[in-house]
C-alpha cells in the first residue's frame, strides 16, 4: 500500500504560480507512475501530467509549456511546478501513483490517490 499527502494549494492571481508537493509513504518501491490531476466544479476529473519510472513525463495539452512534473528516485516526492496560471486552472488537484507499467494518463489506471490540494486562480 501507498499513502499520498498533497499540500501547496492555494489563491493566486492569474499569471502567477504555485508549486505542488506530493509526499508518498509505504511500498514506493512498486510504483512505475506517477501523476497529478484535476478536477473543477462540475467537470469530470482530468489528466494534467506524470513521470514514468525512467523519468520520461507526459502532459496535457492545455498545461504543456506552463506546468512541470518532478520528482525524486526514491518516489517518496512529487512536485508539480505551475507557472502562468489562468483561471481555467482552479481546481482541486490529485496526486496519483501507479504500479502499472502502462497506466499514461489514464485515471483509473491508477491506484493510490491523495486527498486534493485546492487550486484558485482570479483573473
Amino acid at each position: 500500500q501507498v499513502q499520498l499527502a498533497e499540500s501547496g494549494g492555494g489563491l493566486v492571481q492569474a499569471g502567477g504560480s504555485l508549486r505542488l508537493s506530493c509526499v508518498a509513504s509505504g511500498r514506493t518501491v512498486s510504483i512505475l507512475n506517477r501523476g497529478w490531476f484535476r478536477q473543477a466544479p462540475g467537470k469530470e476529473r482530468e489528466f494534467v501530467a506524470r513521470m514514468n519510472w525512467n523519468g520520461a513525463t507526459e502532459y496535457a495539452e492545455s498545461v504543456r509549456g506552463r506546468f512541470t512534473i518532478s520528482g525524486d528516485n526514491d518516489k517518496k516526492m512529487t512536485f508539480l511546478q505551475m507557472n502562468s496560471l489562468k483561471p481555467e486552472d482552479t481546481a482541486v488537484y490529485y496526486c496519483a501513483h501507479s504500479a502499472d507499467r502502462f497506466a499514461a494518463s489514464r485515471g483509473v489506471a491508477y491506484h493510490y490517490w491523495g486527498q486534493g490540494t485546492q487550486v484558485t486562480v482570479s483573473s
